[in-house]
């Protein structure tokens, strides 16, 4: 398989070496002008011309950080000579004029980032006209408009990076775009990625990372704001850990994850801006065993360069801006090569995660993680949104009951029948016609400790009530479905991975409906209303994790009426994992769940 060998990562050397073997592949797609890097042929919402920009641009997110901290990169005399050309507009290559909403607002911001952490690099070996050339072009940034959202922040660290090397610069746009953002900002180190936004990893890997770089650089001329940004970031730190298991596995979770590794970029921004050296031990160990998973995963094309997917190549989940070269974003965690040598991440041993087994409950995220005894298995609870976008799969992204570290989550491939729709931890119903619905948006909700409340509606006259009791290795779902039509539903599980063989054994315990193949066990029972236990097989490449999967789930047909389904998920990494008594109404308020009595007394009308 094409993964990258189970490198290691212990010294500064071997995270060098471990950038080198991403970036190495890559040396045979450069134009001859060096202004591209032109891979695969697959394409994005942006021009084919874009498309080699950003792949080119976004190799500096690895690159500055190496040079700034004294490695070397053979290739990179190639970066100079490509921003060289790419700047010239009398070149045939110019990368030409910014437009409103260009992608090039997002690429130029590498550029920024190269004259912030390495100026002595990227603008001594321009000649007098070279430098004017590219500060022309990087300064159009200031003229035209972004998405209002984290793009803002690209114009601040272009405007950062003009500053640092001592030439004109837009201070105006810098204070406009930092207010703008601070409307985003929520509490405790949360920030919304725009005003009606989702709450995702643009918060670390995006706003908290550039303004962590901000708060560095400028700690001096602006230490009220840096300071800000600090506190926020270890605040922050201490709900966000949550999201990785002691095995090094993010919560796959929101858009843009074939960003990857960058997933931990967050860390590494907190520890190049010296937010709280006492976090330095555990924080080591959360990134190497991140890039550790990562580096063990087959995420490559068949040359050696970086695949649109997550933990395989897979164009299914990918988003409509991800180009061939877009995964190199993840390079972004490779900012702590920018740490001198006799910096103490570099010395210090790992230490494991200040975290504890069971319920984590964010107020301000709206979201409960939940994680297994054995502190490898994490699942968000997510509580929904009044709104939505346009983005590819945002639904299956953003309004699934659950999300795992280790099932993760699949995508549809079309919304036509079970196998295609893939719908694991999703309530999926239909005119009993094999084209159906799931929930895309919230119309009401609430978030407690003990449950999430969401109501929804697949179509005008049917409304759903959902309540989700959170939990592991089970969690429940309580369902009151007010239908003026005739449905289908399926009510999915976790989705489990069966290898290319499709090898899974099938059991039935105590009414629960159990599979079982070598990655894990899952399983679903109905423990109150209409429905069954059963399993499907969804199309391949579907899931995020697993190419080929076997879902569980509780389906059955609604008449015309209200109805009340109460269904129980088993969710278990283990394939032996001991399972616990099988969830079910005691009386007829009372849940017995993971040998916990649940109250039901928050369900005013149940039957």
């Amino acid at each position: 398989m094409f993964s990258l060998d189970n490198h290691k990562f212990e010294t500064k050397q071997d995270y060098q070496d471990a950038l080198i073997k991403l970036l190495n592949p890559l040396k045979r797609y450069y134009a001859e002008d060096c202004t591209s890097i032109n891979l695969i042929a697959t394409g994005a919402g942006h021009t084919r011309k874009t498309i080699g920009i950003e792949a080119f641009l976004r190799v500096l997110w690895g690159v500055v950080p190496l040079l700034s901290g004294g490695g070397d990169h053979k290739h990179a005399t190639r970066l100079i000579e490509g921003i060289r050309n790419g700047t010239n507009p009398s070149h045939p290559n110019y990368w030409g004029e910014v437009t409103d909403y260009d992608q090039l607002i997002v690429e130029m911001a590498a550029i920024g980032y190269g004259l912030i952490l390495a100026p002595d690099y990227f603008w001594s070996a321009l000649s007098v006209e070279e430098r004017e050339r590219l500060v022309a072009w990087l300064s159009q940034v200031n003229k035209v408009k972004a998405h209002d959202c984290n793009w803002l922040f690209f114009a601040v660290l272009v405007n950062l990076g003009l500053k640092q090397i001592g030439v004109a610069y837009s201070q105006s746009t810098i204070e406009i775009n930092l207010a703008r953002i601070e409307d985003f900002y929520l509490a405790e180190g949360w920030y919304k990625d725009g005003i009606d936004a989702h709450i995702d990893y643009y918060t670390p890997f995006a706003i908290h990372f550039y303004s962590l770089i901000y708060a560095q650089v400028m700690e001096n001329e602006d230490p009220e704001r840096a300071l800000r940004y600090k506190k926020r970031a270890k605040k922050f730190a201490q709900t966000f850990v949550n999201w990785f298991s002691t095995e090094g596995q993010a919560i796959p979770y929101g858009r843009s994850l074939t960003y990857r590794f960058s997933q931990i970029a967050f860390f590494t921004a907190y520890i190049y801006a010296d937010v709280d050296a006492t976090d330095l031990p555990w924080i080591k160990g959360l990134i190497t065993s991140h890039f550790q998973y990562w580096f063990e995963q087959p995420l490559l094309n068949g040359d050696g360069t970086l695949s649109v997917g997550y933990t395989y190549p897979n164009l299914t989940m990918s988003e409509n801006y991800n180009g061939p070269g877009s995964p190199y974003w993840a390079l972004k965690s490779f900012l702590i090569l920018a740490l001198p040598d006799e910096h103490p991440f570099w010395q210090l041993p790992v230490a494991s995660l200040p975290v504890e087994a069971g319920l984590h409950v964010d107020q301000i995220a709206e979201q409960t993680i939940v994680r297994s005894e054995d502190l490898k298995h994490v699942v968000l609870f997510p509580s929904g949104y009044h709104h939505t976008n346009y983005h590819t799969h945002t639904a299956a992204k953003y309004e699934k009951f659950s999300y795992s570290t280790h099932f993760a989550f699949s995508v549809p491939k079309s919304e036509w029948t079970l196998a295609q729709g893939a719908f694991d931890s999703m309530l999926a119903v239909s005119e009993q016609d094999e084209y159906f619905r799931v929930k895309r948006q919230v119309i009401e909700k609430t978030y407690t400790e003990l449950y999430l409340y969401m109501k929804w509606q697949p179509w005008p006259d049917v409304t759903i009530q959902t309540w989700i009791i959170p939990g592991l290795p089970w969690h429940v779902r309580i369902h009151c479905i007010k239908n003026n039509r005739q449905i289908r539903f399926a009510d999915g599980g976790y989705a489990l991975g069966t290898g290319i063989s499709a090898t899974f054994k099938q059991t039935e315990v105590s009414q629960a409906y159990y599979l079982q193949s070598a990655t894990g066990l899952v399983g679903a029972t109905s423990i109150s209303g209409a429905g069954q236990s059963q399993y499907l097989q969804p199309n391949s490449n579907t899931n995020l994790v697993a190419t080929n999967t076997v879902l569980p789930y509780v389906g059955g047909d609604l008449a015309c009426g209200e109805h009340w389904l109460v269904h129980g998920f088993f969710g278990d990494p283990n394939p032996n994992g001991v399972d616990q008594e099988v969830p079910r109404l005691i009386k007829e308020k009372q849940l017995l769940l993971n040998n916990n009595i649940i109250e039901l007394n928050f369900l005013n009308s149940f039957k």
